[in-house]
């Protein structure tokens, strides 16, 4: 495994990092989730990903009950809050007692002292960035949180936390959680930059689009127990589903054999290129989805191949 540092923070992550969003707690069963795990820990991964909301705390008590025979300071794991946990007004976003009281219960479910990572699921529009930062700070000082990061937040959002978080002195962010992919690039323009002005690094989710970018997916044929089979989720997957989209992953999976490796393991080596990205974010239902999945990280794109990849892009 190789290691970058989180953004501008001595945090060391592997570059191929794993979630628990849509799988753990839901549609992986819980023996299999953790042979999954402790395959991800043995290859050297050791970032691991969930949040209060997946599965309502489903996803973060499998993930941690799996890493709990491993020494607490060997692994990175977070949580996050935002989206609804409850039906009472206060029960989202990202007000002071939000954050506090899903922490507190992120840590009671996984059996932890604290969190490595603390992402604000979204920006809340309804509650001041002070108010958000402070509290997170906060729990920073008492030692429940070590660092702090957002997801999916603008330029403009990530710069405006910047600016609150140095008038009052307050913990900076680190680290931006967006998608980002061959097929959805928006990051590219401006959060890129504006991240890499303020030390912010990337850990991005669904580097694989949702999984059209395994192949599985040619001839929009849809196949049995994947994610675009079950309908809770394909609602995710379907932007990607098109003929556009399926005619360009053959043309890939091309440049793949060329190379002499697999379309995840191209399309996991093209995410990785960006200086900004720390870690591809993967959610893998098996052992040998991480096995197949950590191979990109010895995988080195010629400047001739990413023109030929954006060449089929665009």
């Amino acid at each position: 495994m190789k290691y970058r540092n989180l953004g501008g923070s001595g945090l060391k992550v592997s570059e191929i990092s794993l979630g628990s969003w849509l799988t753990y707690g839901k549609s992986v069963e819980d023996n299999i989730a953790e042979k999954t795990i402790h395959k991800a820990y043995e290859l050297g991964i050791n970032f691991f990903d969930s949040a209060n909301v997946y599965e309502r705390g489903e996803g973060e008590r499998v993930m941690a009950s799996a890493l709990k025979s491993y020494p607490r300071e060997s692994y990175v794991i977070t949580t996050k809050a935002f989206w609804p946990m409850g039906e009472g007004p206060n029960d989202r976003g990202l007000s002071r007692k939000h954050i506090k009281e899903q922490v507190n219960a992120s840590l009671k479910r996984m059996n932890l002292d604290y969190v490595d990572i603390f992402y604000c699921h979204r920006y809340d529009t309804e509650t001041p960035v002070n108010e958000t930062l402070r509290a997170i700070d906060d729990l920073i000082r008492e030692g429940k949180i070590l660092y702090a990061g957002v997801s999916e937040w603008s330029a403009a959002q990530i710069e405006e936390a910047m600016r609150v978080a140095d008038k009052f002195l307050l913990d900076r962010i680190v680290v931006n959680q967006p998608q980002y992919n061959m097929f959805h690039r928006y990051i590219e323009k401006e959060v890129i930059p504006v991240s890499e002005k303020y030390g912010v690094g990337q850990v991005v989710f669904s580097p694989l689009a949702q999984g059209v970018l395994t192949g599985k997916y040619k001839g929009n044929k849809i196949p049995e127990n994947s994610r675009a089979s079950n309908g809770s989720i394909n609602q995710f997957i379907q932007g990607f589903l098109n003929e556009d989209v399926l005619k360009k992953v053959e043309q890939l999976e091309g440049v793949a054999k060329e190379l002499d490796t697999s379309l995840p393991s191209l399309a996991l080596a093209w995410t990785l290129r960006q200086p900004n990205v720390a870690s591809a974010l993967i959610g893998a239902s098996k052992p040998s989805q991480v096995e197949e999945n950590v191979k990109a990280i010895d995988i080195k794109l010629s400047d001739e191949v990413i023109q030929k990849i954006e060449g089929i892009l665009e």
